[in-house]
């Protein structure tokens, strides 16, 4: 009789027990919505006319670039990956895009699926040889970001501005609502791009594959999934991700320049983490990653407003926010969940 009970009482708790790790998931995440909340307070309370609708909104314009790329490296890191190339394929995107629509004549409408094509190209290039060849994530993309901003330089050497008057107007376009508010059209793009990458992790198949695979890839394996497919897949979003990245960008500073996104990989990785994705891969949130580019933005601007820091203290500051996170990760550690 008692065993039986016992029993009851263990299955009863089973769902519960599961829920735990579950929970320390999102801890990260709630750690960074209080960090932004308190950066922006803090900012408020200090320095006049940061309290402002529009300072939010201006966080999205100057970091929408950014948002679209750190959406991408989410994908790859969620499988316990790595992409190191982004950076350098943002680069190469602005430098196909100045060149052939300056120097070329190309129309934008024809230059900008180009553009996605190649980055979306090379990304499963990359995939396919680290599956393929079962070589690490790491040293294949360090190879990719090489190449691209290699590649660059046989474009063009110098800065290639932008005076097309499509691409101009396309750049210079405000999308104003109420009040006077207003944001750009590259706003509009990456707040789209996140709202497609959450709904593809959260609510498709391919979604739950990419889990599971940061999970346990032998468990993955065992289990029938697509693995092969998976993994090619993600270093392709990442790559599509990272090129029209590089479009918003050429928008945002109306040029091609291959030292144009130097370090923005790490930048974006950092937003990852900080938004709570696991480096190991298996857990995190693509609006986590969203929240994590906000954060920096925010660093940027309270840095900004001081106005007597060097802009080396937002590397500095980052740099120990994602100390900081990476060891939370640590401390909040144990069995990850597959999914969310």
């Amino acid at each position: 009789m008692s065993t039986g009970i016992a029993n009851t009482a263990a299955i009863l708790a089973r769902p519960f027990r599961a829920a735990s790790p579950h929970s320390r998931t999102r801890i990260p995440l709630m750690v960074t919505a209080v960090l932004l909340v308190a950066m922006f307070t803090v900012g408020s309370v200090r320095y006049e006319g940061f309290f402002s609708t529009q300072v939010l909104l201006n966080l999205l314009i100057d970091n929408g670039f950014l948002l679209v790329v750190a959406v991408g490296v989410t994908f790859v890191i969620l499988t316990g990956g790595i992409d190191l190339s982004v950076g350098s394929m943002v680069a190469l995107s602005t430098m196909l895009t100045a060149w052939l629509v300056e120097q070329h004549n190309w129309p934008l409408a024809t230059v900008i699926p180009l553009v996605l094509v190649v980055g979306g190209a090379g990304g499963a290039l990359m995939g396919w040889i680290i599956h393929t060849f079962e070589i690490q994530p790491f040293i294949v993309t360090l190879a990719g970001m090489f190449l691209a901003r290699g590649l660059c330089y046989t474009i063009s050497t110098e800065s290639i501005s932008i005076n097309d008057p499509a691409t101009v107007k396309m750049a210079q376009t405000r999308l104003y609502g109420p009040e006077g508010l207003f944001v750009s059209i590259s706003v509009v793009i990456a707040l789209v791009t996140v709202a497609i990458a959450f709904v593809v992790l959260h609510h498709t198949r391919f979604g739950r594959n990419v889990y599971a695979l940061g999970g346990n890839e032998t468990s993955a394996r065992l289990m029938g999934l697509p693995v092969g497919r998976t993994k090619v897949a993600v270093y392709a979003i990442s790559g599509l991700c990272s090129a029209l990245g590089g479009v918003l960008l050429t928008f945002y500073m109306l040029s091609g320049y291959a030292l144009h996104a130097m370090g923005m990989e790490l930048d974006a990785i950092a937003a990852t983490v900080i938004g709570g994705t696991l480096l190991t891969g298996g857990s995190g949130f693509v609006l986590g990653t969203a929240l994590g580019v906000l954060v920096l933005g925010m660093i940027q601007t309270v840095i900004n407003f001081q106005g007597t820091l060097s802009s080396w203290w937002t590397r500095i500051v980052i740099g120990a926010l994602l100390l900081v996170f990476i060891v939370l990760q640590r401390v909040m550690g144990g069995r990850r969940p597959v999914g969310e």
